[in-house]
């Protein structure tokens, strides 16, 4: 049999379309796919800075058999300089311009290097608007996963669209870069009565045209990036649900390969919890006036397309990032690549937001973790260095984790309150809003709602690589009756860019009296802060929320004087055992024989697993005689059994050695 399709879309210039399941296998399935279809030569970036794009209609003709596409598309644009007389668009040249009308009269082009070289019939003014169309053929690239797809589920005929980064060019001549939204855009898909088509926007017409194919007319009324711009076509199965927000309703449409809807629907009904969720965190829902969404399609991650998510997976976590990016690449758009976290970074952490809201403070954490824990393996700076490489953009460990743990991060110094209003304030700036943002515009937007310098976090964070590595060193002294002065030492390992972190460090002080809270700003890489406190101190807890990304190598107190020290080596059993997935490891080196030769030995406090494999050392140094506090974090091993060792050299002819073993417990 015979499939064609005839596709009319018509759009305004703002298309972003990233695919993504969970903030891993969306990367590695997008890196993966992408990294080996994606030609670097053919990227042309950021496309033509001579001309504004405003509105777009595509008129395509797909024949399913052949894989062939024939087009008209309608670009409306204005000229960014004086004088305009030439322009470019993207297309690949793996089409055939045919011809290209100005008010009906034929135009001067060329076609090469993946871009078309149009002449205008006359010199165009500042901001004077023009309009061209233009009639090309040929067969849909694949330079990314997905560009324009013919597929198959179940042997019926599927066919789908996913352009992001740089496939929009793959099927029809645009201005291939995010960072020139239309306004607007209309999107007609004619085809055999056995597909069921969908795109952005609202659904306004289907069509019989008597000759077997139906036309479906879709329109978007909001600004879109050139990449979230889709076509997904099946013989779908439609389930629906509605979105009540305050005064508003909203249809929430489900577009469903036929052999999987009935499994689907209990997982698709929490797609309203999710609207209500975001919209209660980040503002209605951008879209209200047209529609939400999922297309499903036969790629293996989901693709956040304007309106409508194509979706290769459904569960909590993959339908929570696609949602999320309806506000975060959707109604702000990163400007280019290089800002990739603003949209994947944002989205990640939003499953997060949701997992607290459905789940509790808990679940939040334990999402948190496994992002801190992915985000130890980046390398480089958040800020994408090389465009050209798509492993770069959807980096997993980098613009997804730890971009989502920059928000924790960020959280945990402004506080919940002012965090959730930097949010809300960022998507609804008068400059972002249905626009497209950098790094440097929500830093702008953080700082004004904050009423902070936050210049210091932004530059190493984003720009900045690694992560902390910390030591601390704490002590105390009596002052008068229950109160005590605690002393805090902060040494940090050395990096490169930065040299060291600038970081708000929380200090909870576990004491006679209760527990306090300090803060403290570390900006040396070796430091030392003072803080009187009521009650003695008897345990000391370092970010105890797990605001920053870190690594502490030890944390040590030292209390007391010689006369108060045993004599004998003492190793504590630690606490809390069992314990997950901190605790603390309490030992005394003791006085053996008071000279100023034996006032410090060398100390080694390592951990080992069930089969006596070292796991970390903890302590490896000279101490003196006192009262030592050390805090094992376990976040990244299995549960199961461990032991830890003290081992103590001797001196000769002053003290003796000194070894033991305990066991204890870490619970997962």
């Amino acid at each position: 049999m015979k499939t064609v399709i005839i596709i009319l879309i018509s759009f305004s210039l703002s298309f972003q379309i990233f695919a993504q399941n969970n903030k891993n296998l969306c990367s590695v399935s997008k890196t993966g796919f992408y990294s080996s279809l994606l030609n670097p030569s053919k990227i042309q970036y950021p496309g033509d800075e001579t001309i504004d794009v405003t509105y777009a209609r595509l008129n395509l003709s797909v024949n399913y058999d052949t894989r062939q596409l024939s087009g008209d598309v309608v670009i409306r644009a204005k000229s960014k300089v004086q004088g305009l007389t030439d322009f470019f668009l993207d297309l690949q040249n793996s089409f055939t311009v045919d011809s290209i009308l100005s008010n009906g009269n034929a135009l001067s082009f060329t076609h090469s290097e993946n871009k078309i070289f149009i002449t205008l019939p006359k010199s165009y003014s500042l901001d004077e608007n023009f309009s061209v169309d233009i009639f090309y053929s040929g067969v849909p690239g694949s330079s990314g996963f997905g560009s324009f797809e013919f597929g198959t589920h179940k042997g019926k005929p599927a066919i789908w669209t996913l352009s992001e980064p740089y496939g929009s060019s793959d099927w029809w001549p645009c201005k291939d870069t995010p960072a020139d939204k239309f306004d607007s855009s209309d999107v007609w898909i004619t085809s055999d009565k056995q597909f069921y088509s969908v795109s952005n926007g609202t659904l306004t017409a289907i069509k019989d045209n008597g000759d077997g194919t139906q036309t479906y007319k879709w329109k978007n009324h909001h600004p879109i990036a050139q990449y979230l711009i889709s076509l997904a076509m099946a013989n779908y199965s439609i389930y629906k649900n509605k979105f009540v927000y305050g005064a508003d309703s909203m249809d929430v449409v489900h577009y469903i390969y036929p052999e999987k809807i009935d499994g689907l629907k209990n997982t698709l009904d929490e797609t309203v919890n999710m609207l209500k969720v975001f919209s209660d965190l980040f503002g209605v829902y951008p879209y209200m006036d047209e529609k939400y969404g999922h297309a499903e399609f036969g790629w293996g991650g989901g693709m956040e397309h304007q309106t409508v998510s194509s979706m290769g997976s459904f569960g909590e976590t993959i339908q929570a990032h696609e949602l999320a990016h309806q506000w975060f690449g959707d109604k702000v758009t990163c400007k280019d690549w290089h800002h990739i976290w603003l949209n994947e970074g944002f989205a990640t952490y939003s499953e997060a937001l949701y997992k607290e809201a459905a789940h509790g403070k808990d679940a939040y954490k334990s999402e948190i973790n496994g992002d801190i824990n992915n985000a130890k393996h980046a390398v480089g700076s958040i800020y994408v260095q090389d465009i050209s490489s798509v492993n770069e953009i959807f980096d997993g460990s980098r613009s997804y984790s730890k971009g989502s743990v920059v928000l924790h991060m960020l959280r945990g110094i402004v506080g919940d309150s002012v965090f959730f209003n930097i949010l809300k304030s960022y998507l609804n700036d008068p400059q972002l809003a249905y626009n497209v943002a950098t790094t440097e515009d929500f830093q702008r937007v953080a700082e004004s709602v904050s009423g902070m310098d936050l210049n210091y976090f932004f530059r190493e964070w984003i720009y900045g690589e690694d992560y902390p590595v910390y030591t601390f060193n704490w002590n105390y002294s009596k002052v008068n009756g229950q109160h005590y002065l605690f002393n805090l030492n902060v040494s940090q390992t050395n990096h490169s860019n930065p040299a060291f972190f600038t970081m708000p460090i929380q200090v909870k002080v576990t004491t006679t009296a209760g527990d306090t809270l300090l803060t403290f700003f570390n900006d040396m890489q070796i430091q030392s802060f003072s803080a009187e406190i009521l009650g003695e101190p008897q345990n000391v807890t370092v970010d105890p929320d797990n605001f920053i990304l870190k690594d502490i190598q030890q944390i040590t107190a030292v209390n007391g004087n010689a006369n108060n020290i045993p004599e004998n080596f003492v190793l504590k059993q630690n606490y809390p055992n069992p314990f997950n997935p901190t605790t603390t490891i309490k030992y005394t080196i003791p006085v053996a024989v008071k000279t100023l030769h034996a006032t410090s030995q060398l100390v080694q406090l390592k951990i080992y697993d069930v089969l006596g494999k070292e796991v970390v050392t903890l302590v490896n140094k000279k101490q003196s005689p006192g009262n030592y506090s050390v805090t094992f974090d376990a976040s990244g091993l299995p549960g199961g059994i461990y032991f830890y060792k003290l081992q103590v050299n001797s001196l000769q002819g002053v003290t003796t050695g000194f070894t033991e073993t305990k066991k204890m417990v870490l619970l997962k």
